[in-house]
């Protein structure tokens, strides 16, 4: 692939998205992420999620615009997920094998 036209000449009209490795890098970062959405019930509050490239060719994912109550709804949702990693931790370096539960 390096031997190509495209290669030697990034300019060159037959070069395509659909031939880069940032292009697969950023789709599927942002199907990993639709995913994680659609667990957290979030799938409606993202309709402009996409992959993408800017003009460099960088993979890139696009969030798109939300509303001020899905940004909040997300970011408690990064809240709590750093606070049961932060649990996790503990859990595992004190080495009793406790485990918390959601009421603690």
């Amino acid at each position: 692939m390096r031997d190509d036209a495209t290669h030697q000449h990034p300019d060159a009209a037959a070069w395509s998205p659909l031939n880069s490795d940032d292009w697969y890098a950023a789709r599927n970062a942002a199907t990993a992420l639709r995913d994680a959405l659609l667990r957290a019930g979030l799938e409606k509050d993202f309709p402009y999620l996409r992959a993408d490239l800017n003009a460099f060719g960088h993979g890139l994912v696009d969030l798109g615009r939300i509303s001020p109550t899905t940004a909040e709804r997300l970011a408690e949702l990064l809240r709590m997920a750093l606070v049961a990693g932060l649990r996790h931790l503990g859990e595992s370096s004190d080495g009793t094998g406790d485990h918390h539960t959601e009421e603690d």
